[in-house]
């Protein structure tokens, strides 16, 4: 079939017909805008974000062989977020040790995407306790900061004798008084900034001393005075009371009844009652009948919903014993899109480890449309000195070379959109030597016939004879170059990856063109030619 030349015809007009098809196709069939673009632009040159992402271990208690395992699983998660999220053509691939690069291009929400990276999505149903625990403990850990960080460091305002209820916020602490006792004036810097809100296990903490509270908890005299039994967790709906924010601060049971690991499912919609965003859940059937163990022991007490450390929502009251479904509430002041998120993130699943992001990098439009135009110059420049180069030297074998060159720039344009390949500024260096590689191989093949023409062989001779003579050279460079390229791509990122893809294409296509395009063409020139005409070359 492909020695006679209709055969050849049929072959390249068969791939070029494909190759079209991958081009157009998606202009003709795709309802989505963006769907249409036949080549997929990379980062560099469409905008978004680069982000590399390390695997948080500030204790260092974990080991080389536990980070690796950590990145590898991250990655994966990470992969599952994005695809959720909806960005097209993202690059996520793990690097190093424990480090993970992130390419969102075409992003517009970077903040929501980033949340939505880092959050660990670490689902937990704890009981709220009663708190008698941690108020027994509170003298005693107000005296161990008072230790640690010296007495001198306490504000005056902390020098109180318990922990003051709701009703004292409307009252002015500097009214006159009776001389204190030296009991009533001993430091409590803990206790003086914890409200009771009314409910047992549940405090409320004015929004300007969260940190002060945080910097107490962390010190190592205080946590080992908490109790044992009691996980201590912020919560994230801010409360306003006279005119000043709180934020709820929980004593639960350390031991949740069940975790996220048994979720098989999440959805964000709105409450067709209230109209407050909730995200119902469900189970596997191992944790529904944990999740119903556990609530059957816990009817009428308060149940808080825990989500990477912190209580989403107002703890809901277990009416009655819960089975695989249930749902989150987040509350009057939340949105349906964080509900999404966190849905998103659930579905997910949670991450190994936490991710912390170590960099990042944007890429506005306007510089990526700046590299689209300044490749396209380059291209057409390149190709224009192709062009002409080749015409004035080998004339009307120069001519073939050509029209062999627009088959080689059409199927690698095919291959990249048929391939679903995303095309990078480094991407259109590797098309433009690519082209440069085709147009060396007819160089090769052209002075190999020049050749054997001046050792006084026939045109039909001495073309058969030049392709054969040049075809072991030309598979050399060909092949080593395709060697690299496979590197590059195996063991490379973002940008290399779109290097090392265009090169491949434009390498196999530069093959096809020089040696079976160019020589069809060269065949039918000299089957049509005039016996007497000499080959122009």
């Amino acid at each position: 079939m492909f020695s006679g030349i209709r055969g050849r015809l049929l072959v390249i007009a068969g791939l070029c017909l494909m190759c079209l098809w991958a081009l157009l196709g998606p202009l003709l069939t795709a309802d989505n805008p963006e769907d249409r673009r036949p080549i997929k632009l990379g980062l560099d040159l469409r905008g978004g974000t680069h982000l590399v992402l390390q695997v948080s271990d500030p204790e260092g208690a974990m080991t080389m062989e536990a980070r690796t395992d950590a990145a590898n699983r991250a990655r994966e998660i990470i992969g599952n977020r994005i695809d959720q999220f909806g960005v097209r053509e993202p690059t996520v691939q793990r690097v190093g040790i424990d480090r993970i690069i992130v390419e969102l291009a075409g992003i517009q929400d970077v903040d929501r995407a980033k949340a939505i990276i880092e959050q660990t999505a670490f689902l937990e149903f704890k009981i709220v306790s009663d708190g008698r625990d941690l108020l027994e403990r509170l003298p005693a850990i107000d005296s161990v900061i008072v230790a640690a960080l010296g007495e001198e460091a306490i504000p005056d305002e902390a020098r109180v004798e318990a922990a003051p209820g709701l009703e004292d916020l409307f009252q002015q602490r500097d009214t006159a008084e009776s001389a204190p006792s030296a009991q009533e004036t001993q430091p409590r810097p803990l206790t003086s900034l914890l409200l009771e809100s009314g409910q047992p296990g549940v405090f409320l903490v004015e929004e300007p001393q969260v940190e002060t509270v945080e910097r107490y908890l962390e010190l190592p005299a205080v946590r080992s005075r908490i109790p044992n039994d009691i996980a201590l967790h912020w919560g994230t709906e801010v409360k306003a009371i006279a005119g000043k924010t709180y934020t709820p601060f929980y004593a639960t049971e350390a031991e949740p009844l069940v975790t996220g690991e048994y979720l098989v499912d999440a959805q964000a919609i709105r409450d067709p009652q209230y109209g407050t965003p909730i995200v119902p859940f469900r189970l596997t059937r191992q944790g529904g009948r944990i999740f119903e163990r556990g609530t059957s022991r816990h009817v009428g007490d308060y149940m808080a919903i825990i989500l990477d450390g912190k209580v989403q929502g107002d703890p809901p009251v277990i009416r009655d014993v819960l089975g695989d479904r249930a749902q989150i509430e987040l509350g009057a002041g939340s949105t349906l899109t964080e509900a999404q998120d966190i849905a998103l993130v659930l579905r997910a699943g949670a991450l190994p480890a936490p991710m912390e992001i170590i960099e990042e990098r944007t890429v506005g439009p306007s510089l990526g449309q700046d590299s689209i135009d300044q490749g396209r110059v380059a291209g057409v420049i390149g190709i224009a000195l192709v062009v002409v180069v080749m015409i004035a030297y080998y004339r009307l074998a120069g001519v073939l070379a050509v029209i062999g060159l627009l088959v080689y720039v059409l199927i690698v344009l095919g291959g990249l959109a048929g391939l679903q390949a995303t095309l990078t500024l480094p991407g259109i260096a590797g098309l433009i030597l690519s082209i440069g590689m085709a147009v060396d191989a007819n160089v090769l093949i052209f002075e190999r016939i020049r050749e054997e023409m001046e050792g006084g062989k026939t045109p039909r001779t001495a073309v058969d004879t030049g392709f054969q003579a040049a075809l072991s050279a030309i598979i050399d460079s060909n092949l080593t170059t395709l060697i690299t390229a496979i590197i590059l791509y195996q063991f490379g990122t973002g940008p290399v990856k779109g290097f090392a893809v265009t090169l491949s294409i434009g390498i196999v296509a530069s093959f096809f063109s020089a040696v079976f395009v160019v020589r069809t063409f060269m065949l039918m020139w000299l089957e049509w030619r005039a016996p007497s005409s000499e080959l122009s070359i």
